[in-house]
């Protein structure tokens, strides 16, 4: 399946029916009067988080959502028939903003979330809501209200509980291989990644999300590389691990390279709880291990991790750490949401 993560789509609720201009006439009836009816309302249009679904590539191939007209009214009294809704169904996190790309109208992070994008317009009054005293018999009903026309963006922006950052090639995507299930494509060239992947990391009984997104290079946030695009992905975490090649030459410089991209991205990603750590450790002898890590202390002026995805040398301790930034909160909501997830509070015994 195809990663998508912005849509442009255009919507339409339907119509209200006309009202009907109508007489009952019958044989042997003296005074038949007005029963027009009314019409039908026009349909709605929904959008709704759903179970099963992380990407939008459904709306690559169909953009455009129309809601039914309603039906106009009958005589004899009759309804016209209300029009049918329709519901997009997008991703858990998928925010919808306006045809500006800027105004946010909704956002939804929990399945089963509803927004109303487009009302339906009312049915019009038939000619038997006219009628009075001094106008039995008139001959006017109202048109249904036309619907509502809009265009909208859907923006995904993945749920997870910690993010990866780092240079191309920093060693992202072997790390998520390394403590998850996902298996990322993985090389020595940069840019392997080309669209965010999840997975989901167990340690000391605990388990939570970890988002791998493209590398950043130098001048991301004005186009240059992917990895820009994606960044939103990881707005939503609560931590982020910002992962640096001990390969290098310059530490310090990848380092602030990806600092200086995340405040020019804007917003408050630049001020999420990092936690570094220096990748790679395997390649190094003890001595030039040493001296990287405290070039890029001295550049973070905080604790620098050290790990090797490859070998697992420090991954856990790594692990430990990003769990301390989620939060227990965070990470209980997750068990009890969660079927069978182990590490979590043993279940009572069942009797019958």
């Amino acid at each position: 399946m195809k990663f998508l993560d912005l849509a442009k789509v255009y919507i339409r609720s339907g119509s209200g029916g006309n009202g009907c201009v109508s007489f009952r006439r019958e044989k042997y009836i003296e005074f038949g009067g007005p029963d027009g009816g009314d019409g039908g309302r026009g349909g709605d249009v929904w959008a709704e988080a759903v179970e099963g679904l992380n990407t939008l590539i459904d709306f690559r191939y169909q953009q455009h959502f129309f809601a039914k007209n309603g039906q106009p009214g009958m005589g004899n009294q009759r309804t016209g028939k209300d029009g049918a809704d329709v519901v997009l169904r997008v991703p858990v996190g998928t925010e919808i903003l306006d045809e500006d790309q800027e105004t946010v109208i909704a956002d939804l992070t929990e399945v089963g979330q509803r927004v109303l994008l487009a009302k339906g317009g009312n049915g019009g009054w038939g000619n038997l809501h006219f009628k009075s005293s001094t106008n039995q018999a008139p001959r006017r009903a109202n048109p249904g209200q036309p619907g509502v026309e809009r265009t909208l963006w859907l923006r995904l922006k993945l749920i997870a509980d910690a993010g990866l950052l780092g240079l191309p090639n920093a060693g992202k995507s072997t790390f998520l291989a390394a403590t998850s299930n996902a298996r990322p494509k993985i090389a020595d060239y940069p840019f392997t990644t080309l669209h965010p992947n999840l997975g989901v990391v167990e340690v000391d009984g605990a388990e939570f999300v970890i988002a791998d997104i493209p590398g950043l290079i130098e001048g991301a946030h004005e186009g240059k590389g992917i990895g820009d695009r994606f960044l939103g992905h990881v707005e939503r975490t609560a931590v982020l691990l910002h992962l640096v090649d001990a390969t290098a030459e310059d530490v310090a410089g990848d380092w602030r390279t990806i600092v200086r991209e995340l405040e020019s991205y804007g917003g408050d990603l630049a001020g999420k709880p990092r936690i570094t750590a220096l990748n790679k450790i395997d390649a190094l002898d003890p001595e030039t291990r040493a001296e990287k890590r405290r070039a890029l202390e001295a550049a973070t002026g905080g604790e620098v991790l050290e790990m090797s995805a490859v070998s697992g040398e420090g991954v856990k301790e790594v692990l430990r750490a990003l769990k301390a930034e989620i939060g227990e909160e965070r990470l209980r909501r997750k068990q009890a949401g969660g079927k069978g997830g182990s590490g979590g509070e043993e279940a009572e015994e069942w009797h019958p």
